[in-house]
């Protein structure tokens, strides 16, 4: 085992303006790499810290999908129920037909949600969104947007193609029914909790905000420039708790629960919080030829989409790994990588937004290098 060249890739990665990175990479609930590169802050003077915070944005959707796979296991919910059995305002869906709207051909389901196959969209200035937005004074729940967002009529009848979209928000509106219980007190008790997973929150306290890496956009002349603190444009009010791309996290959070994932969905003290056949269905490609021409588009080479994550069918492609891999990443920068057949887990932590080159080379390179090294 030697990851001299994912150690220097690692040290280079700051040489492209980018503050600073972290990685861990755990296998058998051992970790077997840990390193970090750069700096926390935007002056370039305090190297990057093991327990900094980063918003996880779209890396959320690992656990809002794991939620669910909790919940199929447990008979609660199944994966062809309609939306609306659980979310009365999606009973009456429209599509845009042109310059007019039609109704929908077929019903939404939670299978449509998590394979982003729903039609709905990632428009953050939806009418009806800021319509609920300006009504409760900014303070809307996470049902109340959700609920609201169902006027809006859909990119394409549900089931006929891929389209990234708000559809794990909705999902998070499922779980928060289905249990009774906030979405974040779900997560808290059956995630969370049991994983010791004591940083994940949907709110960035002063604690998480002192321990928070700088966060930095990217433009288009390849300069970065630091970023407000609280700047998460996906988490619309106070009181939303975005399914899709709401939670503040730590390297550690993560590598715990991905660990637990790749090791038969158990943790390191025996506390299981999800199923290998559970683990094989949510990472088990859901889409057909168009929908996976669509998802193509998105350059991920050798890998569709699962029920809620990147998985990989073709090792033909892409570089090295696994058949079977599975995962996600987030606006940030951030990457998951869950390889069930070998029990092994990394994740990634940047803290930089719009910057293509991290999907496109820095995460598959990375992917590349770790089993290389290996």
């Amino acid at each position: 085992m030697d990851f001299t060249e994912l150690t220097a890739y690692l040290d280079a990665i700051p040489t492209l303006g980018v503050p600073g990175c972290d990685m861990a990479i755990y296998q058998d609930h051992k970790q077997l790499y840990r390193h970090s590169a750069g700096f926390r802050d935007a002056e370039k003077t305090q190297p990057v810290k093991p327990d900094d915070t980063y918003w996880l944005f779209s890396c959320t959707k690992l656990f809002t999908t794991c939620a669910a796979m909790q919940l199929i296991e447990r008979g609660k919910i199944n994966l062809d129920d309609p939306v609306s059995d659980y979310l009365p305002a999606y009973q009456n869906m429209t599509v845009k037909d042109g310059d007019a709207v039609r109704p929908a051909k077929r019903v939404m389901t939670i299978r449509h949600l998590m394979s982003m196959q729903s039609g709905l969209n990632y428009n953050l200035e939806a009418p009806s969104i800021k319509a609920v937005l300006k009504e409760t004074n900014r303070q809307a729940t996470t049902r109340q947007i959700v609920d609201a967002l169902a006027k809006e009529p859909l990119e394409f009848d549900p089931g006929d193609d891929f389209l990234y979209s708000l559809s794990h928000d909705v999902l998070a509106a499922v779980i928060e029914v289905v249990s009774g219980k906030k979405f974040s007190e779900y997560l808290q008790e059956n995630i969370f909790a049991p994983l010791g997973l004591d940083t994940l929150s949907f709110a960035l306290t002063p604690e998480l905000r002192k321990r928070q890496a700088v966060q930095v956009m990217h433009h288009e002349d390849n300069s970065f420039t630091p970023m407000d603190p609280n700047d998460n444009w996906f988490c619309f009010t106070p009181n939303y708790e975005s399914g899709g791309a709401g939670l503040i996290g730590d390297v550690k959070n993560l590598i715990t629960f991905l660990d637990a994932v790749a090791c038969n969905g158990t943790s390191a003290d025996g506390k299981k919080i999800v199923s290998p056949e559970m683990i094989q269905l949510w990472s088990a490609n859901q889409l057909g030829p168009k929908a996976r021409a669509s998802f193509d588009a998105w350059n991920r080479k050798g890998y569709s989409y699962g029920l809620g994550v990147r998985t990989r069918v073709d090792n033909s492609l892409g570089g090295r790994g696994q058949q079977g891999e599975f995962g996600w990443d987030g606006a940030a920068c951030s990457w998951a990588m869950i390889d069930p057949v070998n029990h092994l887990s990394a994740f990634f932590a940047m803290h930089v937004r719009s910057f293509g080159y991290a999907y496109d080379v820095i995460h598959p390179t990375l992917r590349d290098l770790l089993y290389k090294g290996l």
